[in-house]
């Protein structure tokens, strides 16, 4: 998930920001060593953070249906499928090139780009990205949360300070959690009667016989006997 993530965000640099211009877009940690052997003019998409949005968590199932057993049927559950979780991958995005002026143009470009796009554009998904069919938000320059600093990204790598944007892609991402369905009920349920001594009225496991016509009340009961006992002054009656 996470090359996948990488080539829509690279191949959404490369088409929108710079385009042509002969620069490289690279993935590496701008290190202090990494930067003394940059020659030519640099975009580093660096992944720092990959937390779950927890905001974007939810609950339930969600089915899974096959095919109709008839033209004009209802198509059956097959499974049941928990919701993806959504997780959130933080870039820390810097320009490296020669001269300062020429790195605030690439980040003025970069912040354009990102700007125009609420989501990374369906067509440059890949992979489980597009078999999923739900949209990839993008934000960029949001603060950071209260337990990160950019500060301190720049101290674990042993470089000075340096303007960078922050981009933000949140994917959704498919658990594989799934429940299988039983049979589809075929028949609705069905209500056997017994006689007062326990035998069942509608012998061999049959349907019932049919009521007569206008038959209600007491005539419709004939044959099958409720015995219902009520408790009245100490004394039952049936």
């Amino acid at each position: 998930m996470i090359e996948e993530v990488d080539e829509a965000l690279a191949a959404l640099v490369r088409r929108d920001a710079v385009p042509g211009a002969g620069v490289e877009v690279v993935f590496d940690a701008p290190t202090k060593d990494w930067a003394a052997r940059r020659n030519a003019p640099t975009v580093s998409l660096f992944l720092y953070d990959l937390r779950e949005d927890l905001r974007r968590r939810s609950r339930g199932l969600s089915n899974e249906y096959g095919e109709p057993e008839s033209e004009d049927g209802p198509r059956p559950v097959t499974a049941r499928r928990t919701p993806p979780r959504w997780f959130k991958l933080s870039y820390m995005v810097t320009a490296w090139t020669a001269r300062p002026e020429d790195e605030h143009r690439l980040l003025s470009a970069l912040l354009r780009c990102v700007l125009a796009h609420e989501k990374v554009p369906d067509e440059l998904l890949v992979g489980s990205l597009v078999d999923i069919g739900l949209p990839v938000p993008l934000t960029v320059g949001l603060p950071p949360p209260e337990d990160r600093s950019f500060a301190d990204v720049w101290s674990a790598l042993g470089g000075e300070l340096k303007p960078s944007l922050d981009i933000v892609v949140s994917v959704p991402i498919d658990s594989r959690q799934l429940v299988e369905a039983g049979p589809p009920v075929r028949f609705g349920p069905t209500i056997q009667l017994s006689d007062r001594d326990g035998t069942a009225s509608d012998k061999a496991g049959g349907p019932p016989a049919p009521r007569p016509n206008g038959a209600t009340g007491a005539a419709a009961a004939k044959g099958t006997r409720v015995a219902i006992k009520r408790k009245r002054g100490g004394r039952n009656t049936s």
